[in-house]
């Protein structure tokens, strides 16, 4: 026997001897009475014994003599005394006179009769020391057969104290001798529930468990505080034994969380002392509250397996790297404490369960300290989800965050009231798209070093996750710009380095941008903004409106404030603003649209003058008119639900080419279809869509007609004939009228992210932010059966907005979900991931 189940056995026995109601000296022997007169005259008030009478030792009751001898020293450890009572021939009294008397057992406890057992019940030991403590501790042990029995205990006993609730197949087994000798020790403390009945067993647990087994959990019904919240149960993972029960029990009753103050070396608890092993969490005064819930979290996860303990780094100079946040200390005698750098609770856990991952994390640790130049590509998990593997690709790296300010509890007010702007990025620190957008934001803070006006800083969610949730931070990450006196702004775009940057830069400028007198508007129109907007080549958006349309103008600067940092806007509303307009061949209420530093206009007249309607238009009318499709920008023309007419080409395309699609995007078809282009020098994952769409990869530049929103069908421009807008308005009329065959149909099975947290596609959608709560509309969809449309090919200045028949659009957002990761973050105020700053 080991020293440390010594040392149980000996805890064990000695309580069991102090919960004794009769003290003892010797070995218990069974006791010889010679009559039932002298037996019963030398009974005591409070004593028990159990008595046989018999009139003398036959073959068949010598079995069960042997039994119930042997049981007697076991029955003697709880106060119990065993009695053989001999009958004379001529006695014919109740115990001695009637032969169905001789064959039982008396349980008395002084003159009183408690119970009679059948001697074919009190089989071996275990029956007779069982049967006679489950009869002593009848009031105390409660045997149920109904869950709703079970349910009715457990709502007594909810706010005052726990439960042992124990399953046994049968009684009088070894098993329910273990139940009820733990009753009887344990019984004052927790209330103990019995049953045998194998339908309340599944009827209480999630899994199907084994019926042949005997089955004891610990209900933790003291910190279940309201009448409806369930009580948490830990179930014995190990065989029922009297040992193992009372090791379950003293574990269950030890602290969940124990805090320390004090070298690791010289601590001890009880699990250690039951030899288990301590977890501990390493903490500090600025994450302690997200620390204590961590460890909160893991010590359930681990109850009976492991000791949790929080151990402040303020308190105690350890020696240690910085960034290790988890120590592991084992009882076996001798053996160092391991300190290792661990990324969720999921690590943890698998610490405890598997031994070997202790070895495994510090050979890794090991190889990375090597040279990092040589073993960069070989000390690296591999990853099912890219961002992820991304991030731990490039762990080593050290992001330069001496440009971002911390943002706190403590701080987080005061930092924003006194910065006229300030850039907040709430993210998760553990968390691999956080991590990733992370690097973009330190990229954004080298970019915008020294330009006035702009404070960047973060939070981490995990660390104060108070002040998001006050902030209704509801995913991360999430970026947003708040201004003094004025509604935030949440940014809904990509998280590409360039892509933050324009957005910080637009959002120091109005929006829109109010023009005072016309020499401003027109130059406006010609390129002449601000030096925040000089930089930056995106289309400009004029509204002009006059005294009379002040509904429209209010709904502009409405959608301007929301589209603020997204697009350049300005607007006019002077009483010359009629002049302006009719220059361009509008009325107000106007736009007036320039795409290239002034050099055209378009003029595009205002019919919808709700906010929602506004925010759309807008939107379509900045889409460009023969794009470039990218990974970024993609999004945005999917969801107009058209068929694409996609140039494919190893570069840029040649300036007649260019030209022929031009004219025809401006073309009237242009309303059924998207015609766009794809560089495969930029965008290299166009060959990959070329080999779906082709066996091999066809010669270049090729044109194609894809309709992603109906069938799937590709068709191949004949590569014979040069793209020519004349040339493509007649294949598109043959399409139309059926009489070109598909190259290829694609699959209708839809792509699945692996897990909802991973669906990247949906976050990227909204390119710029939604109207909240309400999701906005997508311009009209127009038929794709009509890809040739009408033939006539008339440029036109003024493109046409969405039609108020559009459909809804889903809300998508930038970030991924905290309710997305998962045990992973669910209740993300309640448990915990990662508590360690960057």
């Amino acid at each position: 026997m080991s020293p440390q189940k010594a040392r149980w056995d000996s805890s064990l026995v000695f309580l069991l001897f102090c919960a004794c109601s009769i003290p003892k000296c010797g070995s218990a022997s069974l006791q010889q009475e010679q009559s039932p007169q002298h037996y019963f005259s030398g009974l005591e008030a409070g004593k028990t014994s159990l008595a046989f009478f018999t009139p003398s030792v036959s073959a068949g009751t010598q079995p069960f003599l042997e039994q119930i001898e042997s049981s007697a020293e076991a029955l003697q450890d709880y106060g119990v005394s065993v009695v053989k009572v001999n009958c004379p021939k001529e006695d014919v009294s109740r115990y001695c006179g009637k032969e169905n008397a001789l064959r039982k057992a008396f349980l008395f406890r002084g003159n009183r009769l408690l119970r009679e057992f059948p001697t074919d019940a009190l089989f071996d030991v275990n029956s007779i020391v069982a049967n006679v403590l489950f009869a002593l501790l009848f009031n105390e042990v409660k045997y149920i057969e109904t869950l709703a029995d079970l349910e009715n205990i457990e709502n007594v006993l909810k706010g005052k104290s726990n439960m042992v609730f124990a399953y046994v197949p049968a009684t009088g087994t070894a098993e329910h001798r273990a139940v009820m000798e733990a009753a009887f020790v344990y019984g004052t403390i927790h209330q103990f529930v019995l049953t045998t009945e194998a339908a309340l067993l599944k009827a209480t647990s999630h899994d199907d468990p084994d019926v042949s087994s005997a089955w004891l959990s610990f209900c933790h019904c003291q910190r279940a505080s309201e009448p409806a919240q369930p009580c948490r149960r830990t179930a014995l993972a190990q065989p029922l034994t009297l040992l193992n029960i009372h090791r379950h029990l003293k574990l269950m009753g030890a602290p969940l969380v124990t805090e320390v103050a004090e070298d690791p070396e010289k601590i001890s608890t009880v699990h250690l002392q039951l030899g288990l092993p301590l977890v501990f969490i390493l903490s500090q005064k600025e994450t302690y509250e997200a620390d204590r819930r961590t460890a909160e979290f893991v010590a359930w996860q681990l109850l009976g397996k492991a000791g949790v303990a929080l151990l402040s780094r303020d308190l105690v100079d350890l020696n240690v790297l910085h960034r290790s946040n988890v120590a592991l200390k084992t009882p076996d005698e001798g053996m160092p404490i391991q300190y290792l750098v661990l990324e969720d609770t999921d690590e943890i856990i698998t610490l405890v369960e598997d031994k070997n991952k202790v070895k495994q994390i510090q050979e890794d640790e090991q190889e990375e300290e090597e040279d990092e130049d040589e073993k960069e590509n070989n000390n690296q998990d591999i990853q099912d989800d890219q961002v992820v593997e991304a991030v731990s690709r490039d762990k080593k790296r050290e992001l330069p965050l001496e440009q971002i300010l911390v943002l706190t509890e403590e701080n987080f007010h005061s930092s924003l009231s006194g910065a006229a702007r300030t850039v907040v990025l709430f993210y998760a620190s553990w968390e691999a798209v956080s991590l990733a957008v992370l690097r973009s934001y330190s990229e954004v803070a080298a970019h915008l070093k020294g330009t006035p006006g702009v404070l960047l800083s973060r939070v981490n969610c995990w660390d104060w996750p108070g002040l998001c949730s006050q902030e209704n931070v509801t995913q991360f990450p999430t970026m947003r710009i708040y201004r003094e006196g004025q509604q935030s702004v949440t940014y809904g775009g990509m998280w590409g380095t360039e892509e933050l940057s324009s957005f910080i830069l637009l959002s120091q400028v109005s929006c829109p941008l109010k023009l005072a007198t016309m020499g401003e508007a027109e130059g406006y129109l010609r390129g002449d903004f601000p030096p925040e907007l000089s930089s930056h080549h995106h289309p400009s958006l004029l509204g002009v409106f006059s005294t009379a349309t002040n509904e429209a103008r209010e709904a502009f600067e409405e959608a301007g404030n929301i589209l603020s940092g997204h697009v350049r806007m300005g607007m006019y509303f002077e009483d010359d603003a009629l002049a302006l307009s009719q220059k361009y061949s509008v009325s107000p209420p106007a736009l007036l649209l320039t795409r290239s530093g002034g050099r055209s206009v378009e003029g595009i007249a205002l019919s919808k003058h709700s906010v929602q309607d506004m925010v759309q238009m807008i939107r379509y009318q900045l889409l460009d008119i023969f794009p470039e499709i990218t990974v970024p920008n993609l999004p945005q023309y999917l969801q107009l639900g058209k068929p694409f007419l996609i140039l494919f080409s190893a570069g840029d395309i040649n300036q007649m080419e260019s030209k022929e699609m031009l004219k025809l995007a401006k073309g009237r078809p242009h309303q059924t279809f998207v015609a766009c282009w794809l560089n495969l020098k930029k965008t290299p994952v166009g060959h990959g869509i070329l080999r779906t769409y082709f066996s091999t990869t066809p010669s270049l530049p090729v044109l194609l007609w894809v309709n992603l929103h109906a069938g799937g069908q590709v068709f191949k421009f004949p590569s014979e004939q040069s793209i020519t807008e004349m040339n493509i308005l007649s294949w598109l009329e043959k399409l139309q009228a059926g009489l070109e065959i598909p190259s290829s149909t694609l699959s209708e099975e839809d792509w699945k992210p692996p897990l909802p947290a991973y669906d990247f596609l949906q976050m990227m959608e909204p390119s710029m932010p939604e109207l909240s709560p309400h999701p906005g509309d997508t311009p009209a969809q127009q038929p794709a059966q009509s890809p040739g449309g009408d033939t006539a090919r008339g440029a036109s200045a003024t493109r046409e907005e969405p039609s108020q028949e559009s459909t809804a659009e889903e809300v998508g957002s930038s970030g991924r979900g905290l309710r997305g990761t998962a045990p992973r973050l669910a209740a993300r105020d309640k448990q915990g991931k990662r508590h360690s700053e960057l």
